[in-house]
């Protein structure tokens, strides 16, 4: 008997929200969840695993980052929701009316780009599907969507920099954070997205990199670029002194409070 589709796609929808809320889950634990067999449970797992939402492991899956896998935005959009709404509050600041600004896609820049949706004229360029959601029916809002291959990971298009177009824009900011900093260099695990990172950094005539305590501190397979090529470091007010008196000798540091 073939099982419906919508049966399957409401039992993965559990299945995940259960690992996005619990960080990581054993195969038999999320049988018991959704009442289902072990077998089926490794088919949604391996289907999930294959969209890039879960990392499976022997015995269970994790959506939790690693120095070498960065987690899901699904998962991203539910951690530090507060500390990166009040960076977002702390960027805003540096916008106005008639600008053009560029946003990554991450799930920080992505509480940005919320409280952009009414505030225009002006011009945003982003790759990032949700910030893309957020700002499509805004009427002051000339929105511009950067190309390349979607990514079910970052639910955003990555691609070559130069076959993104990318490269043809020179804005007035451009706003992006990343996966880790330590010492004064910036990480994140995957070395396409360094590379999209770095080209929209060129673009940028002023650069913010937005960064919750969270990230301080720990590294990531791929370097990314030194703090010091970023014109302004916004930063939470829970970030220990000593770091930001050492980003404070080589960028303009912004703490949110």
């Amino acid at each position: 008997m073939v099982e419906p589709t919508s049966a399957r796609a409401l039992r993965q929808r559990t299945v995940l929200d259960y690992v996005l809320k619990a960080g990581s889950a054993s195969s038999a634990e999320l049988a018991e969840v959704v009442n289902c067999s072990i077998m089926t449970i490794h088919r949604d797992l391996d289907e999930l695993s294959t969209r890039g939402l879960v990392r499976k492991f022997h015995g269970g899956v994790s959506a939790l980052p690693t120095s070498i896998f960065e987690s899901s935005s699904a998962f991203r959009m539910g951690r530090s929701s507060e500390a990166k709404e009040k960076l977002a509050r702390e960027a805003i600041k540096f916008i106005e009316p008639g600008m053009s600004v560029m946003l990554d896609d991450s799930t920080t820049v992505l509480a940005l780009a919320r409280l952009l949706s009414d505030f225009g004229p002006i011009t945003i360029i982003s790759n990032f599907r949700p910030a893309i959601e957020v700002l499509a029916d805004c009427p002051d809002v000339r929105l511009i969507i950067l190309g390349g291959t979607y990514s079910r990971t970052h639910d955003s298009f990555i691609g070559i920099p130069n076959m993104t177009g990318i490269e043809n824009y020179a804005v007035d900011a451009v706003f992006l954070s990343t996966s880790t900093m330590h010492d004064g260099m910036t990480y994140h695990q995957e070395h396409d997205v360094v590379l999209m990172k770095r080209a929209m950094l060129r673009a940028g005539t002023r650069k913010f990199l937005l960064l919750d305590e969270s990230k301080i501190g720990r590294t990531s397979l791929n370097r990314f670029v030194p703090a010091s090529d970023f014109t302004d470091v916004v930063l939470t007010d829970e970030t220990p002194d000593e770091v930001i008196s050492q980003l404070r000798e080589v960028t303009t540091v912004h703490v949110a409070r």
